[in-house]
């Protein structure tokens, strides 16, 4: 056998063409080297080397391809950003004009955050919130402002859009003499024009420039509430009374007043609430003030009183509650030795006054109104301005309400006598004995915060 030893020497390129690329040179050098070897073999380098060829061309391209996809992406994000795209491809000319007019950044209506007063009579609504399929209060109002242009239909389905919050949640049937609502609207709205398309029991009383940060729930420091009934439910239960003819003597009023005092400072009010743990820090509510008025009496003939709490916050149902129970010490049903134990770890079962007569009177700014009241570009939030047409507005719609409806169906005289029933025994639901600490701090606060 015979072995053919082929070697071939390649020499040392030395690449010194100007124009010409490195993979030409190559190519030239390895031809001259190459004259001497056999046919079949420069075929083979020559066609190797033109795929290299192809190859670096393809790769040329590609690269520069993706090049153009990534900053066509970045043009793409930039125009996204800039506005938003809307089809106009519609066979209703007047309709596109109308969608490109929406979309026109010169026609947009600049909204500034505002602070909104209203007042309503809660007794045909299912509460302030608004809720499917039920008649409530934000209901009618943000129905009568999105046909005013004050919010748009984007803000209509979803209220956070137009930043809107309420100072205080009132329950099913609860009235509110100044409720005060946060909101995003134009520089100029209409009032008058607004309450004209609301029911004559809700109205909008004022609107005032607040800062951007303003929240109307979470700046009111306290707020105030009223609770008016017939005098006749603080009567000794020992003793029978007219309805229309009883008369509130001095000396009993002062029992009233004495009891309700029992309330204030910073207590606990687990009792006083659903589903509240002794150990739940929330449970615990500062009562500024708890007083009674002067007895009056109605057009009807019969005598009422109205009692007046004013505290940081409050829970679901405490303030009922906290009538409730007052009454039942006045009237003898139990002692004030109850409402201390009903401040204590132990579990009460306390009574709930009807609520007819609560009434979310006021809410309050102090701190906000401290601090830019008065710094020449916001008002304070007091509404005196306002003031005499809210009083006449609650006089004729939330207190005559009241008034007339007590009289006619007499709701709580007969709560009144059921009261004697109440055994007060320790009740029996899923936060009471098994919550243990832990549960307590991180329990959902469902019903925290002005639900009353």
């Amino acid at each position: 056998m015979f072995i053919i030893n082929r070697t071939v020497n390649f020499p040392k390129l030395v690449f010194v063409t100007k124009n010409s690329s490195p993979l030409q040179d190559l190519r030239r050098s390895l031809s001259t080297s190459l004259k001497q070897n056999s046919k079949g073999f420069s075929a083979v380098m020559s066609e190797a080397l033109d795929k290299l060829e192809q190859k670096q061309i393809q790769n040329k391209i590609e690269h520069e391809t993706a090049i153009e996809q990534v900053k066509s992406t970045k043009r793409q994000k930039r125009e996204l950003k800039r506005r938003k795209w809307v089809d106009w491809n519609t066979q209703d000319e007047q309709a596109g004009d109308t969608k490109r007019a929406a979309f026109d950044p010169a026609n947009r209506v600049k909204r500034k955050k505002c602070a909104m007063l209203l007042s309503y009579c809660g007794a045909k609504y299912f509460g302030m919130q608004r809720n499917p399929g039920m008649q409530t209060i934000e209901e009618e109002l943000f129905k009568a402002m999105l046909k005013h242009k004050w919010i748009t239909e984007e803000s209509f389905e979803a209220a956070q859009a137009a930043c809107f919050q309420r100072a205080a949640r009132t329950d099913k049937g609860v009235s509110a003499a100044r409720q005060v609502c946060s909101i995003k609207l134009p520089d100029s709205v209409d009032i008058k024009a607004l309450n004209e398309d609301l029911p004559e029991e809700i109205r909008v009383f004022g609107v005032e420039r607040v800062t951007k940060g303003f929240n109307a729930k979470d700046q009111c420091n306290a707020r105030t509430y009223t609770y008016t009934l017939p005098s006749v439910a603080f009567a000794d239960c020992t003793e029978k009374h007219d309805f229309e003819n009883y008369r509130t003597e001095a000396a009993h009023l002062e029992k009233i007043k004495d009891t309700l005092q029992l309330y204030e400072g910073t207590k606990n009010f687990h009792n006083f609430t659903s589903r509240k743990n002794f150990l739940d820090p929330s449970a615990k509510r500062f009562i500024m003030s708890f007083s009674c008025s002067e007895p009056f009496v109605s057009l009807q003939g019969v005598e009422f009183l109205t009692l007046k709490v004013k505290g940081q916050s409050f829970m679901l149902h405490q303030i009922r509650k906290m009538v409730g129970l007052a009454i039942a010490i006045v009237r003898g049903n139990t002692t004030a030795a109850t409402l201390q134990r009903a401040l204590t770890e132990e579990r009460l079962d306390l009574p709930m006054a009807p609520g007819l007569g609560l009434v979310l009177d006021t809410v309050h700014y102090e701190r906000y109104n401290d601090r830019y009241g008065r710094d020449g570009i916001h008002e304070p939030l007091t509404w005196s301005k306002q003031e005499t047409e809210v009083k006449e507005f609650i006089d004729r719609y939330i207190y005559a309400n009241i008034y007339e409806t007590e009289t006619r169906e007499r709701s709580m005289m007969e709560w009144l006598e059921t009261l004697p029933l109440h055994s007060y025994d320790a009740r029996r639901d899923d936060a009471q004995t098994t919550m243990n600490n832990d549960d307590a701090v991180n329990r959902n606060k469902q019903n925290d915060d002005d639900d009353e």
